[in-house]
């Protein structure tokens, strides 16, 4: 027998009243893996998060951990802990008392339960904290003593609701290295929630991305960067370039863009059948040259605005195959300068493996809001 999945969510749906808040969902989570819920507010991360930890029934569909059914059960009888945005320590209570309560409900051996907190206050880097309250802590190490005290009952599952959500920006990334190093350490499945894009490449294996209610795209942070399946994601996940096309060439790999340009594209990427689609270029992919040195297929601009951003420059240029600025960013010393002075005449072009065909029948690429 393989290796069962950590989490399995088995055509799970939730619905209040008329409204839905998941759509009937087929997710596998990988036992151990730090697996990333990312979506904009009211797309049905937290509403998943909370049917893993039993805050919410399903409507439809089961909820297995480790191969076994859960989701008749209710929260304490399932093997899973969850951290939340608000840390909600007890303030009367030192950290070490913090840590251990969990132990102490379960009746767990006072000596055992003392190595256990010690362990844990270790792997967070608080062994020197014990005996303090947790008002006199910083806000992130708050937080590391809400992480110590959901591992030290040794969870199949750890939740993570937003936990990073209230502090500073320079202190959140500090602590998502520090969430990505315990994770090594101990080997739990961790299921993040986030709205950040950035947080969630930074430290998840895989990234499910919702929106109004379903899944749009799972896989790692680099598949759901460089190949999205839809404008949704595409435009959701880091900064896009997006042309109307229509597909002809079929096996040449080319596509008509809206101002007549033929360009290229990964051939792999046409579907058989689909009139047009749409063509996303991230900015780091597109390359300006001068009109004459262009080489075949290059699309005509001009450029409107140049910013140095210290480690690249951002241009931005207009051209008849999109009603948007294109947004370009070079990278290098040797991109800045008067050289994108404004309204100045050039061309881009793009390897066309970099070039990501998306054909969506009929959808609403449109942001969810709620």
């Amino acid at each position: 027998m393989g290796v069962l999945p950590g989490i399995e969510l088995r055509g799970v749906a939730k619905r209040y009243g008329a409204h839905t808040a998941l759509q009937p969902t087929e997710l596998e989570i990988r036992d151990g893996e730090f697996f990333c819920l990312l979506g904009p507010s009211g797309c049905g991360k937290t509403t998943t998060l909370n049917l893993i930890g039993g805050f919410v029934a399903p409507t439809d569909g089961s909820v297995w951990i480790r191969g076994q059914r859960v989701d008749r059960l209710p929260p304490h009888k399932r093997n899973v802990n969850t951290v939340f945005q608000s840390y909600a320590l007890f303030p009367h209570m030192t950290v070490r008392d913090n840590v251990g309560f969990g132990l102490k409900m379960a009746r767990v051996e006072r000596k055992a339960a003392a190595a256990r907190v010690a362990e844990a206050l270790l792997l967070v880097g608080l062994e020197e904290f014990g005996d303090r309250l947790p008002g006199q802590l910083s806000g992130g190490q708050q937080q590391r003593v809400a992480v110590a005290r959901a591992l030290v009952r040794r969870p199949a599952v750890l939740l993570l609701d937003e936990p990073l959500g209230a502090l500073d920006l320079k202190l959140r990334k500090r602590l998502q290295v520090e969430l990505s190093q315990i994770h090594r350490e101990v080997g739990t499945t961790f299921v993040y929630v986030t709205h950040d894009q950035e947080e969630a490449m930074a430290m998840a294996d895989r990234i499910a991305v919702l929106r109004a209610g379903r899944i749009e795209q799972t896989g790692s942070p680099e598949e759901i960067y460089s190949r999205p399946r839809s404008r949704f994601v595409a435009d959701f996940i880091g900064e896009s370039n997006f042309f109307d096309a229509s597909l002809d060439g079929g096996g040449a790999g080319l596509v008509t863009l809206t101002d007549g340009t033929r360009v290229s594209c990964s051939s792999g990427d046409l579907p058989p059948g689909a009139p047009s689609a749409t063509l996303m270029v991230r900015p780091e992919s597109i390359r300006i040259f001068e009109p004459a040195d262009a080489p075949s297929g290059s699309l005509p601009a001009q450029t409107i605005q140049s910013s140095f951003l210290g480690s690249y420059t951002r241009v931005a240029v207009r051209c008849g195959a999109s009603p948007d600025p294109i947004l370009i960013a070079l990278q290098g010393k040797g991109a800045a300068g008067a050289e994108f002075e404004p309204d100045k005449e050039v061309a881009l072009w793009w390897k066309p493996e970099d070039a990501v065909l998306i054909v969506e029948a009929g959808s609403d690429t449109k942001e969810e809001g709620g």
